[in-house]
């Protein structure tokens, strides 16, 4: 089996032991992304612009693997409080249009830097 590391400058780098990505025989497996502006570091502040900038980085991750939106299989979605799901599911709506790839939503206690959104992914490149 082939394994290859995914790095996107266009998504934030890794802040821990973890790749952004692994490509595994036309599998591409995206680690937790959290909404940070791969740009300046920062965390947009609201739901609305955090589920936008956790997705942005999220296919930049796919793109950068040979993916598009159509080559995710299945998403997960993490939130600190499931309030925020009317926003972020309008959110991922718009960005996915009329792509559906599985997707599973989990309310979670808080996440890390305190993040209001992480996704993580499984998307199919051919």
């Amino acid at each position: 089996m082939s394994l290859q590391t995914i790095q996107t400058p266009l998504a934030p780098a890794p802040l821990g032991h973890y790749a952004q990505g692994v490509l595994a025989n036309g599998i591409l497996y995206v680690s937790g992304q959290l909404p940070f502006d791969p740009a300046t570091g920062t965390l947009p502040l609201g739901i609305e612009a955090q589920a936008r900038q956790v997705l942005r980085n999220l296919l930049a991750i796919v793109e950068a693997a040979g993916g598009t939106r159509a080559s995710i299989t299945q998403v997960q979605v993490f939130i600190p409080d499931i309030a925020h799901w009317p926003a972020v599911n309008t959110i991922y709506s718009d960005v996915m249009g009329d792509h559906r790839p599985a997707r599973t939503v989990v309310p979670t206690r808080e996440l890390h830097h305190g993040a209001l959104v992480e996704v993580n992914a499984i998307a199919h490149i051919h």
